[in-house]
């Protein structure tokens, strides 16, 4: 089913909205399932059920052969491994007994090209007929490389740029490897052409900050001529008291006058050209506290939702335990204002002593993603004032590990693809 697939709903004579199977499949609305209601001027839009497992990250190292400034690796103590093929195995057998069958997607707080099973783990998934996407810096995409991605038929290629020039590039990857990534990435485009093939797609992820903002236009310009159609970009987490001064989203972490309420008024905004003068109004109009919509498309100021439990996905850490999301993988810190917050790991089991299916279903875990979905939890965020906040382990409100309400993903600042 494609996303911008219309579907016609009926009512039967009893006055039951009878849904398509193909949605009550594609978003888990099975019977007891928790599910989201939202009502516009124009009508409503249902979430996804808790119950609706559709993306399952795995990270298959947390190895990497650059060495990024922004990169949490540079803070933390974790051991560094690949995953092993039994594990890898394990995986793939629990996976295949979930219907519909999930999109994979390899990627963590490592390099899956650093992997040498890399190509064959992406082979056995394909060969079960699983959507595949990965993340990369794109360095180690060889030519043989590309040439079997094609062939497999991967469906997404994501790759990690945040400068546009060489020199900015250096600046944050250390390393001066922009025009061997754009090569390699030329390269996928011909290839592609020669082969008549539109897969893998190519996805740009660029982290914004202050010292490669102004760079952001070029590389979407850059990823356009390389055939890239999608582009996701995200604020810096800052690890460091020197990451501080990169963040583009101080005012608005911080202000709860900058922070848009189901209460708060809405302006309807027609389209118009961007300018000084317009882009000003819109600040000055963000700034009052007011929820907006532009041509009848609400656009949501604050987040306050887990974007994991949104997805439907979960995650797998490159030894087999099992996390709610990928910031949860592995313990880090880093900083909310003057605070360092120190994010503990959490699991919800391994996939060695249980399926994930059997892990997805589990009334612990079932109840965590219900009070997610709710996102139950202290304004940490923006409160930021006592020693809770210091860490992911309780909140103010009672909440246990992991106390969400100080994760930047939830507030919209951080996301990954």
């Amino acid at each position: 089913m494609k996303k911008t697939e219309k579907l016609q709903i009926r009512m039967d004579d009893e006055g039951h909205l009878v849904l398509p199977y193909e949605l009550i499949d594609a978003y888990g609305l099975e019977s007891g399932a928790l599910v989201s209601i939202q009502h516009t001027e124009n009508g409503f839009w249902l979430s996804r059920s808790t119950a609706s497992l559709a993306k399952v990250y795995i990270e298959i190292t947390n190895v990497c052969n650059l060495n990024c400034s922004t990169c949490m690796r540079n803070v933390w103590h974790e051991s560094l491994g690949m995953m092993d093929m039994p594990t890898f195995e394990r995986i793939l057998e629990s996976i295949k007994m979930l219907h519909p069958r999930p999109l994979v997607f390899i990627g963590g707080y490592g390099e899956p090209l650093a992997h040498p099973n890399f190509l064959e783990m992406v082979t056995a998934l394909r060969n079960e007929d699983f959507q595949v996407e990965f993340i990369t810096n794109g360095t180690q995409l060889t030519d043989q490389m590309i040439d079997k991605l094609i062939d497999l038929n991967a469906q997404r290629i994501w790759v990690s740029i945040d400068g546009a020039t060489p020199a900015r590039y250096a600046d944050i990857r250390l390393g001066d490897s922009l025009p061997q990534v754009l090569d390699n990435l030329s390269l996928l485009q011909r290839l592609k052409q020669m082969k008549s093939r539109s897969r893998p797609r190519l996805g740009i992820a660029f982290v914004a900050m202050q010292r490669n903002l102004n760079d952001l236009p070029a590389v979407v310009r850059i990823g356009k001529n390389l055939g890239a159609d999608l582009f996701s970009v995200s604020n810096l987490l800052p690890h460091t008291p020197e990451q501080r001064k990169e963040i583009l989203y101080q005012r608005l972490m911080y202000s709860m006058e900058m922070q848009p309420s189901r209460w708060s008024p809405e302006v309807m905004l027609p389209r118009f050209d961007l300018n000084n003068t317009t882009l000003g109004i819109l600040d000055q109009i963000i700034k009052g506290n007011n929820n907006l919509s532009i041509a009848r498309q609400p656009i949501k100021s604050a987040a306050n939702s887990c974007p994991f439990i949104e997805k439907g996905s979960v995650s797998i850490r490159w030894d087999g335990a099992v996390s709610p999301c990928l910031p949860l993988l592995h313990t880090h810190q880093n900083y909310l204002d003057n605070t360092l917050r120190v994010n503990h790991a959490y699991s919800v089991g391994s996939i060695h002593d249980r399926d994930l299916l059997d892990l997805w279903k589990d009334p612990v875990y079932v109840k965590l993603r219900e009070k997610l979905k709710a996102f139950d939890f202290s304004f940490c965020t923006y409160c930021n004032s006592c020693d809770m906040a210091e860490a992911n382990l309780e909140d103010c409100f009672g909440s246990d590990h992991p106390a969400c309400g100080g994760c930047l993903w939830a507030q919209g600042f951080i996301q990954c693809p």
